[in-house]
C-alpha cells in the first residue's frame, strides 16, 4: 500500500506541475512594441501561464517571421495589407497606439524648445536644409538661439514600422518626399546615418552634435532624449505628451477601416500630436499548434484586460474597449484555439 501510495503521489504531483507549467510564446518585430510587450509578460505571467519570448528586431523582419511559422506572432506598426494577410494565412490586431517624436542634438537647446514642422522635416531629410540655423528653421523659431552646427539625419537601418509610420507623415507633408522617396519600412533614404532599432537611433543622435531622428515616444522618455515641438493640422506647436497623444487618438474612427488597419498620422485638434501609430500583432490563422495560438491570445487578452496602466505609464495610448470586444470577436471567428 505504500508503495502504491506513493506511486499515486507522485503521479499527482507530475499533474499538478504540467497543469502549472508556463507555455512559452515567441514573437519577434516591432522595436516600438517591445518595452510594452515585457512589462504585459513580466506582470501577466503567474495569471496566464504563459511566457513571452520577444525579439525586438524590427517589423519588417517580425513579418517575414511569421510568414515563416518561425514564430507564434509577428509585430509590425504598418498595417499589413489585405492580400498579403491573406496570401499568408494571417489575422491582423492593434495593442496599442503610441507617438513618433522628433530627436535632436543641436548645442544649448533644450527639450521641447526648438519648432519643426512637417514641410521643414522632409526637407531637412531631403538634404536641402543643412544647418540648423539655416533661414526657414530660424524664421519659425524668433529668439531662439541655433548653432550653424551641420545637420545630421539619422534613420533606422533596419525594415522598421517605425520607419513606415514616419515615412508616411513625411508623405503627407511634402509632395517632393512623397514622390522622390514615398513611404514603406525601408526606404532609399537621400542621405544620412543609419542605425539598427530604436536604441540604435537614440543612441546615435545623442552621440553626433546636430543630429536629429525619429523614435518612439517610450524610448525618447526612457532615454531623456532632446525631443522638438511640431505643427499640427490645425496649425498649433505641440510638444511630444501623453495628453497630445491621448487628443490625436481621440479623433480615430475605427468604423471605417478593414482588419483594423488605421492611419493615425496628422489626426485634427489643436492639441493632436501629428505622428501617431497603432502597434500591430500578425496571428496565424492556420497555426501549427492552435494551444500556441491560443496562448498568445490569453496573453493579449490580459493585456487588455488589466495592463492598461502599465501602458500609459509607457507613454502608450490603451485601445478603447470598444475596439478590444472586436478584437476578440475577430480572434473566436478567425484563429483556431480557445483561451
Amino acid at each position: 500500500m505504500k508503495i502504491r501510495d506513493a506511486a499515486l503521489a507522485l503521479v499527482l504531483a507530475g499533474l499538478s506541475i504540467a497543469a502549472h507549467a508556463q507555455t512559452q510564446i515567441t514573437g519577434a518585430g516591432s522595436t516600438f512594441a517591445a518595452p510594452i510587450y515585457g512589462k504585459w509578460g513580466e506582470a501577466g505571467k503567474s495569471a496566464t501561464n504563459v511566457s513571452l519570448n520577444y525579439q525586438a528586431i524590427g517589423s519588417g523582419a517580425g513579418i517575414n517571421q511569421v510568414n515563416n511559422r518561425t514564430v507564434d506572432f509577428g509585430a509590425s506598426d504598418m498595417p499589413v495589407a489585405a492580400d498579403q494577410l491573406a496570401a499568408h494565412k494571417l489575422m491582423q490586431f492593434p495593442t496599442v497606439i503610441g507617438g513618433v517624436d522628433i530627436i535632436v542634438n543641436i548645442p544649448g537647446i533644450k527639450v521641447n524648445q526648438l519648432k519643426l514642422t512637417g514641410p521643414l522635416l522632409a526637407d531637412i531629410y531631403l538634404g536641402n536644409i543643412t544647418k540648423w540655423n539655416a533661414a526657414p528653421i530660424q524664421k519659425i523659431n524668433p529668439g531662439l538661439k541655433l548653432p550653424s552646427t551641420a545637420i545630421a539625419t539619422v534613420h533606422r537601418a533596419d525594415g522598421s514600422g517605425t520607419t513606415f509610420v514616419f515615412t508616411n507623415y513625411l508623405s503627407m507633408q511634402s509632395a517632393a518626399w512623397k514622390s522622390q522617396v514615398g513611404s514603406s519600412t525601408s526606404v532609399a533614404w537621400p542621405g544620412g546615418a543609419g542605425a539598427k532599432g530604436s536604441d540604435g537611433v537614440a543612441a546615435t543622435v545623442k552621440q553626433i552634435p546636430g543630429g536629429i531622428g525619429y523614435d518612439e515616444s517610450a524610448y525618447a522618455e526612457n532615454n531623456h532624449l532632446v525631443t522638438a515641438r511640431l505643427r499640427n493640422r490645425a496649425g498649433k506647436f505641440v510638444a511630444p505628451t501623453m495628453a497630445a497623444y491621448k487628443a490625436a487618438a481621440a479623433n480615430a474612427d475605427w468604423s471605417k477601416v478593414q482588419n483594423f488597419a488605421i492611419n493615425l498620422n496628422d489626426q485634427p485638434g489643436d492639441e493632436s500630436w501629428p505622428i501617431l501609430s497603432a502597434t500591430f500583432v500578425l496571428l496565424p490563422t492556420d497555426p501549427k499548434n492552435p494551444s500556441q495560438s491560443a496562448a498568445v491570445k490569453r496573453f493579449f487578452n490580459w493585456g487588455f484586460t488589466h495592463g492598461s496602466d502599465l501602458a500609459i505609464s509607457l507613454l502608450y495610448i490603451p485601445l478603447p474597449d470598444s475596439v478590444h470586444d472586436a478584437i476578440r470577436a475577430a480572434w473566436k471567428a478567425q484563429v483556431p484555439g480557445n483561451m
